[in-house]
């Protein structure tokens, strides 16, 4: 991809590459109206980087996640981590999250990160657990107090395609539309290709939206693009785009969930390596993972 070695061994953290490729080459040789938000911010240039605090925790934190309410911060240890697992802290005020621990109920000896959950407490993750099986990595479960229960694969989401990954599922805050990856992976360090996708849930399940790749056009450009979210009103999209040089995070709007969103564009406030967005229930503030010289933290950047 004409990378260098940094980038390519961040961008494996991001994806969770080391344990993923583990999975995918087990499986190849065995071969409805969406939540308001109180009021749509202006979109308006994000500034003013700050570090976020999680008192009580000391590792990495990567792949933010804010509970729709913005009570809770859910996120994971390293993505290069022989067993990655999903953590939650709880909201002191914008800068300081007081750390509550492992989230029961999700924890297995494979990869468990990229928590996402919609305004009912429906919590998806991802997990390489079952892959060499099922082909299938976006789980599902109800969170309270600090646990899952009735963690399941999420049905309809997976091509049960040998070497097609899913990750970095985002659940909308109405629960009914699923915003996630298809990575095409060849035995490289990377995914060959990525591809953004959207999913509507029917009865129990999700079927693709066969407008899909009409809605996310603009964000489907060349290169890398993954860890995705939207806002309450699903009007405005955050996402990661790798460029072969360093990852970056862009946005992109539109005036009606029928329509396809509008150009992207890179938030110049978010420098460095960063990846995994995740916005406030208000608009106002956006929060990111940053690779502080080998160790990763979150950052919260902020507009009026």
């Amino acid at each position: 991809m004409g990378a260098d070695s940094k980038c390519v061994a961040g961008i494996a953290k991001s994806f969770a590459l080391a344990c993923i490729l583990i999975a995918v080459s087990t499986a190849m040789a065995a071969d409805a109206t969406p939540a308001p938000e109180a009021k749509a911010p202006k979109p308006g240039v994000f500034t003013n980087p700050e570090l976020v605090t999680i008192l009580g925790y000391g590792s990495d934190s990567m792949e933010p996640f804010l509970s729709r309410d913005g009570s809770i911060l859910f996120f994971n240890n390293s993505n290069s981590s022989p067993d990655t697992n999903l953590f939650w802290a709880e909201r002191v005020d914008d800068l300081t999250f007081q750390f509550e621990g492992e989230i029961a109920g999700v924890d297995s000896s494979a990869l468990d990160g990229v928590a996402s959950m919609d305004n009912a407490n429906n919590f998806y993750f991802v997990s390489t657990r079952s892959y060499p099986i099922t082909l299938s990595t976006i789980y599902r479960g109800v969170f309270s107090a600090g646990t899952v229960t009735g963690v399941a694969l999420a049905p309809g989401v997976s091509r049960m395609k040998a070497g097609i990954v899913n990750f970095d599922a985002d659940i909308s805050a109405d629960g009914n539309t699923l915003y996630f990856v298809d990575g095409v992976f060849a035995g490289g360090s990377v995914p060959q290709s990525t591809h953004l996708v959207i999913a509507r849930r029917v009865g129990d399940g999700f079927v693709r939206d066969p407008k899909s790749d009409k809605l996310l056009h603009t964000l489907n450009k060349p290169g890398l693009n993954y860890a995705v979210t939207t806002s309450a009103s699903e009007l405005e999209i955050f996402f990661t785009h790798f460029d072969g040089i360093s990852p970056a995070i862009y946005t992109a709007s539109r005036k009606s969930t029928s329509k396809p969103f509008g150009k992207a564009m890179k938030i110049a406030a978010i420098a460095g390596f960063v990846e995994a967005p995740t916005i406030s229930p208000d608009g106002r503030s956006l929060y990111y993972h940053k690779d502080d010289g080998g160790v990763f933290h979150i950052y919260r950047v902020t507009r009026p």
